[in-house]
């Protein structure tokens, strides 16, 4: 696996982390699983991914800062689901 490929493996768990603390009403560690998610985003080269999955990566931070917590969870699930493909089939 290329830097890169790790990179987004460990946002994709960083992802599916808040989605679960959601679920469970740990809200506290699921910010913090937040803040790292988006704090892994520095060490993606966003020029080096697919089009489909860069569209992703820039909505992120507006799907991570929505009010509704349960949305959070279900979309966070969602996109730990498509990272993780991407990072095991691209490498």
């Amino acid at each position: 696996m290329t830097k890169q490929n790790i990179a987004i493996a460990s946002m994709a768990m960083d992802l599916k982390r808040v989605a679960v603390g959601f679920y469970k009403g740990s809200t506290k560690i699921a910010k913090r699983f937040s803040e790292e998610a988006l704090a892994r985003r520095d060490e993606i080269d966003e020029n080096k991914l697919k089009p489909y999955l860069k569209k992703f990566y820039n909505k992120l931070p507006e799907i991570l800062a929505q009010k509704d917590e349960k949305k959070i969870a279900e979309d966070t699930l969602m996109y730990s689901t498509i990272f993780q493909n991407y990072a095991l089939n691209n490498f």
